[in-house]
């Protein structure tokens, strides 16, 4: 019995892919998975600090409330 740590890739159709030291022969292996769940409680904190960022308007003053961009304010008849 050989023991491996490496990283490895899940897709999300739940495939696993691994890069293994080259004397591992080719062919099918009996292989034991660990998730390390801190690991993956890292990544999903990480996932929920990405999409709170979440950006408002605020009014800073240099536009006023009256003006509109719309096509015809914007472009002259020609």
């Amino acid at each position: 019995m050989k023991s491996i740590e490496t990283i490895a890739t899940v897709s999300k159709d739940g495939k696993i892919t691994a890069q293994l030291p080259l004397d591992i022969p080719e062919g099918e292996h009996q292989v034991v998975i660990v998730i390390d769940e801190k690991l993956l409680a890292e990544e999903v904190e990480t996932e929920k600090k990405k999409a709170s960022l979440k950006f408002s308007a605020y009014p800073v003053g240099l536009v006023s409330e009256s003006l509109t961009f719309r096509r015809e304010d914007l472009y002259a008849n020609d």
